[in-house]
């Protein structure tokens, strides 16, 4: 189980740092709207991130 877990904590770091390297190097094209997309990027980690300890706490707390 804490393997699992640690497994999880790392792939989502690593999105994490590989999305935020991405943004700071955005095109041309797309430099004013790169505050937009990097906060719905991030609402969207949060999101995810606390559904899933919604559903770790709930397997839990299940068996």
């Amino acid at each position: 189980m804490k393997f699992g877990m640690t497994l999880i904590i790392i792939v989502l770091v690593a999105a994490l740092i590989g999305t935020l390297a991405l943004t700071g190097k955005p095109d041309e094209d797309y430099k004013g709207s790169t505050k937009q997309n990097t906060v719905r990027l991030t609402a969207i980690y949060v999101i995810v991130i606390l559904g899933a300890i919604g559903g770790l706490a709930w397997y839990i707390t299940m068996n």
